[in-house]
């Protein structure tokens, strides 16, 4: 009661400090704006430092274009050319004598001499090698002096046959004996014919006392030395005669190109085969297909062929083996590249063509190969630069220091 000023001012102070604090949802909404705020700063923030990596990665780009366009890079090329490329088959052949024989003699006896030198040519009809002929002589002998004895037979008996003829006429005697006496002539007769036959065996066996060749080729080693006992029974000749001029080769192509083949040949076509050495780089003879096998090997789906070649240099030795070109037709006015300029990546094959210092990379089609050349079907025209050598360091439209390439004359597949 007494004091009720300083009550009063003391109740509003306690009031004030007492005041209570605002709802805790109003307190969260006065605050989001300043979220939304960071986060966009932060989104522009991300923005700007990836539009600083694109610049920075496209200016490295760039400069690493720049630097690799600068650089030269040294190159050789070629001009690409228009020649005519054959239609060939390739295959492993080997060559095989046009004829072999294994002389041998064709009587018993002994070999007295042998008349010719190994290795030599021979000719049809020379003197090989020669057995006695002793035995064979008194053969001959013992025949012809059996053919006498029965003519002489034959002479009697023929008179008797006219005697009786004359006696039956005058009926002396019978029938029989008439009949008898002709049987006797009819068999001295026959008689003879085989003495003569007799005869001429000897005669051949003398014959074949010398051994003549049956062929003509090239001689072998000698099997067997005068002096040695030969039997016409021995697996061993004297000799081995092969036949090398002309002289054939053996050589296989799949089965798919057959029919082709097989084509060709009915219609009396003169198809060409060239046989190179094992590596294929040196062409030994130029032949003629000759004939194609009478079936397919299921093992291997090729079909045997034969070639027949003259052989005139002796090239081709019986045995070798060669390298088969069969050439089936040609193909005119083609675009021709080497070989070495061709390139194979993801895109498929392409070549890298020069032009205005720089190389190019350019899509091909490819047609048919001849030794180191290549037709293009399609992306190439004559007389564009190709880079043959140094590929391997060349991106498109890299700067080149190009050195054309000096190739001589009558490539294969060209017209010159």
């Amino acid at each position: 009661m007494k004091h009720p000023e300083v009550l009063e001012h003391s109740d509003t102070r306690h009031t004030e400090r007492f005041d209570p604090l605002p709802p805790p949802g109003e307190h969260r909404r006065s605050l989001w704006w300043l979220w939304l705020l960071l986060l966009i700063g932060l989104l522009y923030g991300g923005y700007k430092f990836y539009e600083y990596q694109v610049a920075k990665h496209t200016a490295q780009t760039a400069a690493e274009q720049n630097k690799i366009f600068s650089r030269l890079a040294s190159v050789v090329v070629v001009e690409s050319h228009r020649g005519d490329v054959p239609l060939t088959l390739r295959g492993l052949g080997t060559v095989t004598a046009f004829q072999t024989v294994n002389v041998k003699t064709r009587i018993d006896g002994q070999l007295t001499s042998v008349d010719f030198k190994e290795g030599q040519f021979v000719h049809k009809g020379d003197l090989l090698a020669e057995i006695d002929p002793r035995t064979y002589q008194v053969q001959l002998l013992t025949a012809k002096a059996t053919l006498a004895r029965d003519q002489a037979q034959l002479k009697d008996a023929m008179v008797n046959l006219d005697r009786n003829k004359q006696l039956y006429a005058a009926r002396v005697i019978a029938k029989q004996q008439l009949d008898t006496q002709a049987a006797l002539v009819a068999q001295y007769e026959a008689g003879i014919e085989a003495d003569k036959a007799q005869i001429d065996a000897a005669q051949l066996q003398l014959t074949y006392c010398r051994i003549l060749a049956p062929i003509s080729g090239k001689i072998g080693l000698r099997q067997v030395d005068p002096g040695n006992m030969v039997h016409a029974s021995d697996t061993t000749g004297i000799a081995v005669i092969t036949q090398l001029q002309p002289i054939s080769v053996l050589f296989s192509i799949p089965e798919d190109y057959l029919p082709e083949v097989l084509k060709r040949l009915r219609s009396n076509a003169h198809l060409p085969v060239f046989a190179y050495d094992r590596n294929g780089n040196e062409k030994l003879a130029t032949g003629t297909l000759l004939t194609v096998d009478n079936q397919i090997d299921p093992t291997t789906g090729t079909s045997k062929l034969k070639a027949n070649f003259s052989n005139a240099d002796n090239a081709l030795f019986p045995n070798q083996f060669v390298n088969v070109e069969l050439r089936l037709a040609t193909t005119h006015d083609v675009v021709i590249i080497p070989a070495a300029a061709i390139q194979r990546g993801p895109i498929g094959t392409f070549v890298y063509v020069v032009k205005d210092d720089r190389a190019h990379i350019r899509e091909v089609t490819l047609g048919t190969t001849i030794g180191n050349d290549i037709a293009i079907e399609k992306g190439l025209d004559v007389g564009e630069h190709v880079v043959v050598d140094g590929a391997d360091r060349l991106t498109d439209g890299i700067k080149v220091d190009a050195t054309m390439e000096k190739t001589p004359g009558g490539r294969p597949g060209s017209n010159t």
